[in-house]
């Protein structure tokens, strides 16, 4: 039986984050996550939803039901500040947990989730965790969980966040966390549905982490990652050239880079088992083939 999933991608970035990344060359999240879920497995089919703009619908007319997965980006919002684009898409988490479609997800999906089953998320006190996560650790239960499978137990991922999960609600568990932010990546049963999230993003490449710091220049500089602007530039060029050259060992070195980042089936391993160990066992015991 072939299996074609169709996947929701949800992009929480309100409107004009998007235009202003774009203005700075980078790929729109959702088309990210598209591009990474196709090249997993080509039979897919994705829908895109941006939940932050005004009277956003499901496509086509379709339901939650519709879907054997659901997957979101990062976003650049808070999740615990009362606006309509957060409480939003708290409810739509929840709508789906209900549902019983299977969730993943990067940096703010990891967050949705666990608010929407009844967790807390505070500002990390260490500040933004920027460009590479060091020494991202298995948990115990991290080692035996379905997503970790051919993932080595401690390892580095690209990352951008302030914001992290404090508190867990009833049915998650942590899954790694490193030195910086206790919670790198969750399992959240809630009401039916399962739902993987990460803190880091493995839908980034060297590329779209220039492009993304490039975009944060200033706040970096005000945050003491770069002493002026050129020293930011100099940093975004370097991880270009890398991206362009995967040979430039002496590059790899000075940014302390290694498979982890630059090898894409090992970067995004989770989302992979996600697809095969998640989605699509799912969508046999439904008996569903897909799109």
């Amino acid at each position: 039986m072939t299996l074609n999933p169709r996947i929701l991608v949800v992009d929480g970035y309100v409107e004009a984050a998007r235009k202003e990344l774009a203005a700075g060359g980078a790929t729109l999240a959702a088309d990210q996550y598209v591009a990474m879920l196709s090249k997993l497995n080509p039979g897919i089919h994705c829908d895109i939803l941006f939940p932050s703009d005004p009277g956003a619908t499901l496509p086509n007319g379709a339901d939650l039901g519709a879907y054997d997965g659901i997957a979101w980006t990062g976003c650049s919002l808070t999740v615990f500040e009362d606006t309509p684009e957060v409480n939003t898409q708290i409810e739509f988490a929840r709508a789906a947990f209900r549902a019983g479609v299977p969730g993943f997800g990067s940096c703010w999906a990891a967050q949705i989730a666990v608010v929407a089953a009844g967790g807390i998320c505070r500002a990390n006190p260490n500040g933004r965790e920027m460009g590479i996560a060091r020494k991202i650790a298995l948990t115990a239960e991290g080692r035996g969980h379905p997503m970790y499978e051919d993932k080595a137990s401690v390892f580095d991922a690209f990352i951008s966040h302030v914001d992290e999960i404090t508190h867990l609600p009833p049915g998650a568990t942590v899954l790694a966390g490193n030195a910086f932010t206790r919670v790198q990546s969750v399992s959240v049963r809630w009401q039916g549905g399962d739902f993987w999230g990460l803190q880091y993003h493995p839908e980034y490449d060297l590329r779209e982490m220039a492009r993304l710091t490039w975009c944060r220049i200033d706040k970096l500089m005000q945050l003491g990652f770069f002493q002026d602007r050129e020293a930011g530039e100099d940093y975004v060029r370097q991880l270009e050239s890398l991206h362009q050259d995967a040979s430039r060992s002496d590059l790899a070195w000075l940014l302390g880079i290694d498979a982890d980042i630059t090898n894409e089936d090992v970067r995004r391993t989770e989302v992979r088992n996600w697809i095969d160990r998640l989605v699509l066992p799912t969508m046999i015991a439904r008996g569903r083939q897909g799109a």
